[in-house]
């Protein structure tokens, strides 16, 4: 048993019975790497004023607040897809279209610090219980990635690590390349 199967058990022993977990068949590596991406990006907007979310981030034309809807909206996407499969119906799109992601995004970064904040959480938390309690023989349905082409959902994993470890730097206040898993730190060497 690898640590990380050895820290599950542990933790299913301590939750006791009814507790509910990921299935066997997710993908627990890629989970964790979403999970601690996740606490990663809450750390980094927990560091930033209210006022610090108006101000540019590293991606040209976006405030810190659009970089946190984008997160939250890629949450709901995948949540959305997920909460369909749960239910035994076809997996939708993420996102009607580009354009339309790009308005919520737009909209998103208008609202209140609260509300921005409480985004992100409510996102982060609702996509973590879907994947939990997503069956296991729903992570080799495929569904349209946000580029529109299949993928299977125990993909959706590593798809949202890799955007929360982005995004984190993207923040622009202080999130470090080394900061990242390694197996991310070379999507992220042109930011150096």
């Amino acid at each position: 048993m690898t640590t990380l199967e050895q820290a599950r058990e542990a933790l299913r022993l301590r939750q006791g019975a009814g507790a509910r977990d990921d299935a066997p068949e997710a993908p627990a590596r890629d989970l964790m790497l979403a999970r601690s991406g996740t606490a990663y990006f809450a750390r980094k907007l927990n560091e930033l004023s209210n006022e610090e979310l108006y101000e540019p981030s590293a991606i040209e034309g976006w405030t810190r607040a659009h970089v946190i809807c984008d997160i939250a909206y890629q949450a709901r996407g995948i949540s959305r897809q997920l909460e369909a499969v749960t239910a035994g119906q076809p997996a939708p799109v993420m996102h009607d279209s580009a354009e339309a992601l790009a308005a919520e995004i737009d909209l998103g970064a208008t609202l209140p610090p609260r509300a921005i904040r409480h985004l992100f959480d409510h996102a982060a938390i609702h996509l973590n219980v879907v994947w939990r309690d997503l069956p296991g023989p729903g992570w080799a349905v495929l569904a349209p990635g946000e580029d529109g082409r299949q993928r299977a959902l125990s993909a959706t994993p590593l798809e949202r690590a890799r955007h929360l470890w982005q995004r984190s730097l993207d923040l622009g206040n202080g999130a470090r390349i080394r900061d990242l898993p390694e197996q991310f730190r070379p999507l992220a060497a042109h930011l150096e």
